[in-house]
C-alpha cells in the first residue's frame, strides 16, 4: 500500500512538473507580449505624453515594460526551478510571480483610473498647453507633439480652430501673419495657415481633444486588460508551484 502512494505521489509530482513548464513557456511569451505593449506605448506615441498633465499614462507603460522583462526572466526560473526541483528556487519563482502579480495589477488599476479622470485633465490642460506653449523657447517637444496630433487627427485647436486665437505664438511677429499653424493646413505648407478657410483647414472637423482622449482611451484599456489579463493566469502559476512544492516535501529522499 505505502508503495502504491508513492507512487502516485511520484505521478503526481510529474504531472505537476509538466504542468508548471507548459505554463511557464506560455508565461514567458506573455511577458514578451507585455513587454511589447508597454514599448509601443512609450515609443510609438511617446510625442502624445508630453501633452498630457499627469505622468500616469507613462507610468502604467513603465510599469508594463518591468513587468514584462521581469516575467521573461521569471519564466526561465521557473522551468529550471521544476526540473531541478529546488524547492528554494521554487521558493523565489513563487515570490517573483507574486511581485510581478502586484506590479500588473496596480498597471490596470492605474489604467482604470486615469481612464475616469482623462476628460477633465483635457479639459482643463489641453487648451493652455496648446496655446502657451506652442513655438515657445524650451518647447520644441510639445510643439512637435501638437503639429503631429493636428496632422495625424485631421484636427485644429483643442476645441476648435479659433483656440489658437488667444495663443501667444499666433500674437507674436513669429507668426508672419498665420491665423492657425501650418499643422491645421489640409495640404500643409510653408504659411499656409494665414488662411482660415475650411477648404484650406480643418475647421469644421473639430478639435484634438476628443480625438486625443479617444486614442488615449483606447490604449489605456489594452494597457488594463494586458496587465489584469496576464495577472489572473499567473494566479494558476502560483496554484501549480504551491502543489508541485508540496508534493516535493512530502517525497521520501
Amino acid at each position: 500500500m505505502g508503495e502504491y502512494n508513492e507512487k502516485k505521489e511520484t505521478c503526481g509530482t510529474i504531472c505537476l512538473k509538466y504542468l508548471l513548464f507548459t505554463f511557464n513557456f506560455f508565461f514567458w511569451l506573455a511577458g514578451l507580449a507585455v513587454m511589447a505593449v508597454g514599448v509601443w506605448t512609450l515609443v510609438q506615441k511617446s510625442d502624445y505624453i508630453s501633452l498630457l498633465p499627469s505622468s500616469m499614462y507613462a507610468a502604467t507603460a513603465y510599469i508594463l515594460v518591468i513587468a514584462g522583462a521581469v516575467v521573461m526572466v521569471t519564466g526561465f526560473l521557473g522551468c529550471c526551478a521544476t526540473f531541478k526541483e529546488r524547492k528554494s528556487l521554487l521558493k523565489v519563482y513563487f515570490i517573483l510571480l507574486l511581485c510581478i502579480f502586484i506590479l500588473e495589477v496596480l498597471a490596470g488599476i492605474l489604467a482604470y483610473i486615469y481612464y475616469q479622470q482623462l476628460n477633465d485633465e483635457l479639459k482643463q490642460s489641453l487648451k493652455n498647453t496648446m496655446t502657451m506653449k506652442y513655438k515657445q523657447p524650451g518647447e520644441d517637444k510639445v510643439t512637435n507633439a501638437v503639429d503631429k496630433l493636428q496632422q495625424e487627427f485631421k484636427c485644429c485647436g483643442s476645441n476648435n480652430s479659433q483656440d489658437w486665437k488667444e495663443s501667444a505664438w499666433i500674437r507674436s511677429p513669429e507668426s508672419e501673419g498665420r491665423l492657425v499653424p501650418d499643422s491645421c493646413c489640409k495640404t500643409m505648407s510653408n504659411r499656409c495657415g494665414i488662411r482660415e478657410h475650411p477648404s484650406n483647414i480643418y475647421k469644421v472637423e473639430g478639435g484634438c481633444i476628443t480625438k486625443l482622449e479617444t486614442f488615449i482611451r483606447s490604449h489605456l484599456l489594452i494597457i488594463g486588460a494586458v496587465g489584469l489579463g496576464i495577472g489572473f493566469v499567473q494566479v494558476f502559476g502560483m496554484i501549480f508551484t504551491c502543489c508541485l512544492y508540496k508534493s516535493l516535501k512530502s517525497e521520501p529522499y
